[in-house]
């Protein structure tokens, strides 16, 4: 298999938790050639989508803050289509860089590539918004331009969380409540003046017991969620936010949930998905570069890793 990773710059991965050092880490194991590009070296030669990738040798990280785990070659230039199998794993925010980049990637699959997730996938599911084609899982929701709305909708339901369509790691959410002295001025800069679209959902209290990412891979779920705890005071179980991750088995309302999405995700080209679930409510369907598989893996020896690589090999043939 000869396979190319969209990604961020690799020098600066945390090896010790990176779900993408995890698959390269195993797709190593199956003696697999492995390429590296930023999403900013995708272009159009000829009418061809091409990337200037350079190939590497995985030598793994000595410690946990080991930057020197690869090797890698001189960078050339190859057409997508020449891949066997094509991940994008480039960190949001969705911004028009994004969408620009997923639109490339649609063209190569038009062209023969093989990428995981699609591009059309990836901008079909707005990981905010995507929840509301899945309602019967939701707590009540909004999403507007307006703070009258948000007002009026914190008013109804008494304690809310506010957050924007394009954050990551738990970046911009706040919880309000009808006794924050503070509610205009978050909205102010939420909404930026009534021009952004954000979304409120009504408080879920069981988030104390964890924010949890289930893994959906190839419309197969993964046994085990990650529960992402919140640190003591703090609203967000984001990992990136301090959160604290515990792997643990799904509750019955995680399978239903899951098990519910997963053929639908796989109909729409998403080979991985990471569902974020509260309580027994779906917040979140994470299409762009999901974690957690490292804790699980730790925590769990459950190997998601191997999984998701079997997976690729699968799809890259069937595609």
């Amino acid at each position: 298999m000869k396979v190319l990773f969209i990604a961020d710059p690799m020098a600066g991965f945390k090896t010790y938790k990176d779900t993408t050092y995890a698959m390269m880490r195993e797709m190593a194991k199956r003696e697999w050639q492995l390429y590296h590009t930023l999403s900013s070296e995708l272009s159009i030669h000829n009418g061809i989508v091409k990337a200037r990738a350079a190939s590497f040798e995985f030598i793994g990280a000595q410690n946990d803050h080991d930057k020197a785990w690869f090797l890698t070659e001189e960078v050339q230039e190859s057409a997508l289509k020449d891949f066997d199998a094509v991940i994008m794993r480039t960190d949001p925010p969705f911004d028009m860089q994004y969408l620009y980049s997923t639109q490339l990637l649609t063209l190569a699959e038009a062209q023969g590539a093989k990428v995981f997730n699609s591009g059309q996938a990836m901008r079909d599911f707005n990981e905010k918004l995507a929840i509301l084609n899945f309602s019967r899982f939701t707590a009540p929701t909004l999403v507007t331009t307006r703070s009258a709305d948000v007002r009026a909708f914190l008013a109804e339901h008494g304690d809310i969380i506010v957050k924007p369509l394009d954050g990551m790691g738990g970046m911009g959410i706040f919880r309000l409540t009808q006794a924050d002295p503070n509610i205009g001025s978050i909205l102010e800069t939420l909404m930026q003046l009534d021009s952004r679209t954000i979304m409120a959902q009504r408080y879920i209290p069981e988030i104390v017991h964890g924010d949890k990412r289930i893994l959906v891979i190839n419309g197969e779920v993964v046994p085990f969620a990650l529960a992402r705890i919140p640190q003591n005071g703090e609203t967000r179980g984001n990992l990136a936010a301090g959160g604290r991750g515990v792997a643990q088995k799904l509750s019955d309302q995680d399978k239903e949930i899951a098990e519910t999405l997963a053929p639908e995700l796989k109909r729409r080209g998403i080979l991985l998905a990471g569902l974020d679930v509260i309580g027994n409510n779906l917040t979140e369907v994470n299409v762009t570069s999901p974690t957690g598989f490292q804790e699980i893996m730790k925590q769990k020896d459950f190997d998601v890793a191997a999984m998701f690589a079997d997976a690729v090999e699968s799809a890259s043939k069937t595609v």
